[in-house]
């Protein structure tokens, strides 16, 4: 009970509370058999829907859980966990280090609400991770009488409706929300409302072809990583097409043309820069030189004002989107790799032209956008829950705007075990070079000492640097980036083995555990080397939470260089240009100038908190003028 000594002053009392009122009622669990066990929780569910207060019965229905995890998983809750467990259903948001089992304790508010027959949503991050989850949870739930689905990528609508069907549902935050707008645009063509939008529950035919609407009224949800899904993908709008028979040639002509020109643009001259909006804006000289370019035929009849704004954004992109940072093409599709998670971001389109004109700039197939049918941000989606509550091990930083926003309260759930993770002295060089022929240095210490080593890169194409540069050092490692998501299980597996050195995006900071071989604690434990700050401390925090889970011992050092991105991002272009130039005269470490990229982040975090509060005070009047109207804000009239 000593790490209840660590929470909030005024609350331990209530936590030591409830753990002792879930032991004393475990001790009576553990004489009866599977089935009084069972037969105890549909007791406990019938009292749940008679009306009777779901919080009276938390007690029980927590000692049930841990009861039914200990005989079918051979997992018993944690206390800590219990609280962690309390947090969720009290709708927070808890804040658990690594290690501290999210899985298992977002077990226990699911049964509870599950308990109402309404039903219990788990949001993560992708397809394995919800498959994973759901399958390594089913043993307790069934042992309780309840019932558990799971909602994939490639399920058609069958498999999805019996799947929202059950007492608990997991699943990614991107299909609940397109099953939402699939929904919604099923509900306006059969000319029904929104009391109608039950799925799954209804037997009579809902139209000729025997379509029905798939999920049920949204509940009570628990988002896994809550802070990628509910802050950094917040401003992610999830968009279902108008289906168009017309391929408008002279859009696909125009992207094409204008990425050719690029190169014959140039800063100051033909276009302005600016860095607080991130817009690009032609000057006179530039816009008569659009004039003055030839074109070819397909774009007669486009206006020259349309010819700027392609123009712009044509420029835009070959700035500030990278292959093999931002996106990669595969397949002859360029596909987004998501910044906060390092994964591929299937199905998602950067919007306003943005992702046609990188399709032109990589010369691969335009995908003429057809206009909206249906559209809801990640944000809105999860407002429309009536219970919302997350886990994550960073959310404190973000507590301000999850109260805001979400209205959420964030609570700091302390570890099962004290933490002894060590943090070593931040290095800072003069330039990229420097930096990393210091890291490969560092791993080769590390490695002889018979330590793992996880090195956690901004990019996929900056782990794929690092590789060569120990290819050439004789160092032996593994890559895990977007383009090796189908080996992570594997890879994270092996990653706390003795001398194991694995290079990363931040992929395997999110939804991934390192477990520790024999041995390697007394070496001194798992080693994590940050190459660089991202645009948000939390990413940098996730990256560290890999070691030192559960008590086990280890350590992290971050390195950062004056021509690191998260300068050029967080100060004025010119600024940024300074320090890189100084750059390449210093010598040695320079560790006094750590402060100056902490303040960069604050800055990036701040620009990046203003834009996702425009964008819900933006998506709010708008909602609010479609409604005044008559409109559905979510679908689009014109569909």
């Amino acid at each position: 009970m000593n790490a209840l000594g660590k929470l909030v002053p005024g609350s331990a009392s209530r936590w030591r509370r409830l753990c002792a009122d879930v032991a004393e009622l475990e001790t009576q669990l553990i004489e009866l058999s599977d089935a009084e066990l069972r037969k105890q929780s549909l007791g406990l569910r019938y009292r749940a829907k008679s009306g009777e207060k779901l919080a009276a019965l938390v007690p029980q229905g927590f000692a049930l859980v841990r009861e039914a995890a200990r005989r079918t998983i051979g997992l018993r809750h944690f206390d800590v966990q219990l609280i962690g467990g309390a947090a969720l259903f009290d709708g927070a948001i808890a804040e658990m280090d690594t290690g501290e089992g999210k899985t298992l304790t977002a077990s226990l508010p699911l049964y509870m609400y599950a308990l109402t027959g309404k039903g219990s949503h788990l949001a993560t991050v992708n397809d394995y991770l919800a498959e994973r989850d759901c399958h390594e949870m089913t043993p307790i739930y069934r042992a309780l009488g309840l019932t558990v689905g799971v909602v994939l990528t490639d399920d058609v609508p069958d498999q999805r409706r019996a799947a929202y069907a059950c007492d608990i549902t997991y699943g990614t935050a991107k299909e609940f929300g397109f099953d939402f707008l699939r929904d919604r645009l099923l509900l306006r063509r059969m000319g029904r409302n929104m009391d109608d939008f039950l799925g799954g529950g209804s037997s009579h035919r809902w139209d000729e072809s025997g379509e029905q609407p798939v999920q049920r009224q949204p509940h009570f949800v628990v988002v896994d990583e809550a802070d990628s899904i509910l802050i950094d993908e917040a401003r992610t709008p999830l968009i279902i097409s108008a289906m168009g028979d017309r391929i408008q040639k002279e859009v696909a002509a125009t992207y094409l043309w204008a990425a050719e020109q690029v190169p014959q643009f140039e800063e100051d001259d033909h276009y302005e820069s600016d860095q607080e909006t991130n817009r690009i804006t032609l000057t006179a000289t530039g816009r008569q030189l659009v004039r003055d370019l030839p074109h070819p035929e397909l774009l007669r009849t486009v206006g020259l004002i349309d010819l700027y704004e392609y123009m712009e954004r044509a420029i835009k992109v070959s700035r500030d989107f990278l292959l093999e940072r931002q996106y990669v093409v595969r397949d002859g599709e360029v596909v987004i790799v998501d910044e906060y998670t390092g994964r591929l971001a299937e199905g998602r389109k950067w919007r306003d032209g943005i992702h046609q004109a990188i399709e032109a700039k990589e010369g691969v197939e335009v995908t003429v956008p057809t206009g909206q049918a249906a559209r809801i941000t990640v944000q809105d989606l999860f407002l429309r829950y009536r219970k919302l509550s997350g886990m994550t091990g960073t959310a404190i930083s973000a507590a301000r705007e999850f109260r805001k926003i979400y209205k959420c309260r964030v609570m700091r759930v302390p570890t099962n075990r004290p933490v002894q993770r060590r943090s070593m002295e931040v290095c800072v060089f003069g330039n990229s070079d420097a930096k990393w022929q210091a890291i490969v240095a560092e791993v080769e210490t590390m490695v002889a000492a018979g330590r793992p080593v996880l090195i956690g890169t901004r990019s996929i194409a900056k782990s794929e640097a690092l590789s060569n540069l120990l290819d050439e050092a004789g160092i032996e490692h593994q890559v895990l980036n977007a383009k090796e998501i189908a080996q992570e299980a594997e890879i994270v597996a092996l990653a706390g083995q003795a001398g194991r050195v694995t290079v990363a995006t931040n992929m395997a900071g999110r939804g991934t555990d390192i477990k520790l071989a024999e041995g390697v604690a007394e070496a001194g434990g798992l080693h994590v080397i940050c190459t660089e700050m991202h645009d948000a401390g939390r990413i940098d925090r996730q990256l560290v939470g890999r070691c030192g889970r559960q008590g086990d011992p280890g350590t992290h050092r971050q390195y950062l260089a004056l021509n690191d991105d998260i300068l050029k991002s967080g100060f004025d272009v010119q600024k940024a240009l300074r320090w890189e130039d100084r750059g390449r005269t210093v010598t040695g470490p320079l560790s006094n100038l750590v402060g100056r990229f902490r303040r960069a982040q604050r800055r990036v975090e701040r620009r990046h908190l203003r834009d996702r509060s425009l964008l819900l005070h933006h998506e709010q009047e708008r909602k609010k003028v479609q409604r005044e109207m008559g409109q559905d804000p979510y679908l689009d009239t014109a569909e």
